[in-house]
């Protein structure tokens, strides 16, 4: 797999979803294998999904840095998806891998969503 496919891949998926009403996505190719990703999509309830992904897909489709993060139209943090290695003390049996739910300092264990999960958790 080159990078543009998986850039198709995300705009695919960015494109189904019912509930996103503007969206604004850039790609960046950063090598024939790496590149990044950085959106904001707005959904009909004034809420926000940020996201950015930096990609490797040269062997397999690894994300060597992500973040989802969901507010509300306030711009009040829903939730956020991260693997910033800044909770190792949390002792997170995911880590660095975890989720921000409600709060910044509501940190919980979590597996590193796609894209297509985090949509997913908002559409339902």
């Amino acid at each position: 797999m080159i990078i543009e496919d998986y850039f198709t891949e995300i705009q695919k998926i960015v494109d189904c979803s019912l509930l996103v009403r503007l969206k604004s996505v850039t790609y960046e190719k950063r090598g024939t294998y790496e590149g990044f990703i950085r959106g904001e999509l707005y959904f009909s309830d004034a809420t926000i999904l940020h996201f950015r992904e930096y990609i490797d897909v040269e062997i397999t489709a690894e994300r060597l840095m992500y973040a989802y993060q969901y507010t509300d139209s306030s711009k009040n943090l829903i939730f956020r998806y991260d693997n910033t290695g800044h909770h190792k003390k949390l002792g997170l049996s995911t880590y660095p891998h975890h989720k921000h739910d409600g709060a910044e300092d509501n940190v919980i264990e979590s597996n590193a969503p796609k894209l297509n999960q985090v949509l997913h958790e908002i559409e339902t």
